[in-house]
């Protein structure tokens, strides 16, 4: 910024000294441009004066006025009586009407510009060789062209910078919008694989518990728990693939099979059977025109639910309810036994019948299931019941 300064206050010094030199030149007849008789020594001064102010012209704008006044105060004390100066008065009032216009902040260009109007308008009325039609004219005209001129390029260059900010601002906000939509797209890969893999994993070590107790005993028994293992890593397995696929080749998850939905929350409860908790399955109402989307989010928070369940609770028994209303869906997971919803056990509290407490540091889990509920703008609510713990969402039928 001080390497600008610099070089623009040298060009602005060059351009001033050649104008000092061609003024006092033109004043003492060596430029046959000369009109009146006043004294080229009081013309001289006035140009090196307003030459020394045209100097400054970038730097410190706010001196160009004088340029006009030095000329009123010259006519003043020579009382009319001064040379009339192509190079050494009117190029210069030019040049200072455009760097107002172009350069000057707030009132300044308007003051400049009135400066000027009432120093050509004095020399037109005092000086014999400007009251001309055609002269009149000329200088008026080029002072206005050169003041219009500047602030052309003074809008034009205000246009430019708000369409860079412009430009920059919507760059950014695209930016965040990007990072936001790969935050939100990580989140919702997060809580799939949580669903998933929480669900299968949960099953894989409650089998793999009973077997190694009954290893000895009831061989048949083991053999079925090592293929219901099989089966929840296999389909676990099968999952994450999916998942990555679509992270890999987004075009390719039109030949991925579908996901569940509403459905297939009767084989979700089945798979829940084989690991030996009780699970009574209610589901009433059109669950047929669930549309997938809503589908897929009852079948997850019932996964998540009955994970937690089996995690959790410590019971042997749970219930599901699947209401189709026309104005709603209701899924309801009722467990009967102790423990926290969401993560790790929390112990009850004293005076209490040993119920868990949503509130009591929840997990990914009930944060996953608030968040699919949301999408929907449904609700979601968890908390102990009269006999273990209640979750519980409503999806109004009209948001989908």
């Amino acid at each position: 910024m001080e390497r600008r300064r610099f070089w623009h206050g040298l060009q602005d010094a060059a351009l001033a000294l050649a104008l000092a030199c061609a003024g006092v030149a033109e004043a003492f007849g060596l430029i046959e441009s000369v009109l009146g008789d006043g004294s080229p020594v009081v013309s001289s001064i006035g140009v090196v004066l307003a030459a020394a102010l045209l100097s400054q012209r970038r730097l410190r704008t706010w001196l160009l006025p004088g340029v006009f006044v030095v000329w009123l105060v010259i006519g003043v004390l020579t009382l009319g009586h001064m040379q009339s100066l192509f190079w050494g008065q009117l190029v210069p009032f030019v040049l200072a009407l455009y760097s107002l216009a172009r350069h000057g902040r707030g009132r300044l260009p308007w003051i400049g510009a009135g400066a000027a109007a009432t120093a050509l308008l004095l020399a037109d009325v005092f000086l014999p060789v400007l009251q001309g039609a055609d002269e009149i004219v000329f200088h008026w005209t080029v002072c206005a062209v050169g003041f219009a001129a500047g602030w052309g390029l003074r809008t034009s260059e205000a246009r430019a910078v708000a369409a860079a900010i412009r430009a920059r601002a919507a760059e950014t906000e695209a930016r965040e919008q990007a990072e936001a939509a790969v935050t939100a797209e990580r989140s919702r890969i997060a809580r799939e694989l949580h669903d998933v893999l929480a669900h299968s994993v949960s099953v894989m070590v409650v089998q793999a518990g009973a077997a190694e107790q009954v290893v000895d005993e009831d061989p048949e028994y083991v053999r079925g728990a090592l293929a219901a293992i099989r089966v929840a890593g296999t389909s676990s397995l099968d999952e994450v693939r999916r998942i990555v696929s679509l992270l890999r080749e987004p075009d390719a998850a039109d030949g991925l099979a579908p996901q569940p939905d509403i459905a297939a929350i009767g084989e979700l409860v089945t798979a829940a059977r084989s690991t030996g908790l009780e699970v009574d399955l209610e589901m009433s109402g059109a669950h047929e025109d669930v549309p997938p989307g809503l589908g897929l989010a009852a079948y997850r928070i019932v996964q998540e639910a009955l994970t937690n369940v089996r995690k959790h609770s410590g019971a042997r028994r749970a219930q599901v309810a699947v209401r189709c209303d026309p104005e709603s869906l209701t899924i309801e997971v009722v467990d009967y036994g102790t423990g926290a919803a969401g993560g790790s056990a929390v112990p009850a509290a004293p005076g209490t019948s040993g119920a868990r407490d949503a509130s009591a540091g929840p997990g990914h889990g009930l944060i996953g299931m608030r968040e699919r509920a949301a999408i929907y703008g449904g609700r979601l609510d968890a908390g102990a019941s009269a006999d273990g713990f209640l979750v519980r969402a409503v999806f109004p039928r009209a948001a989908t």
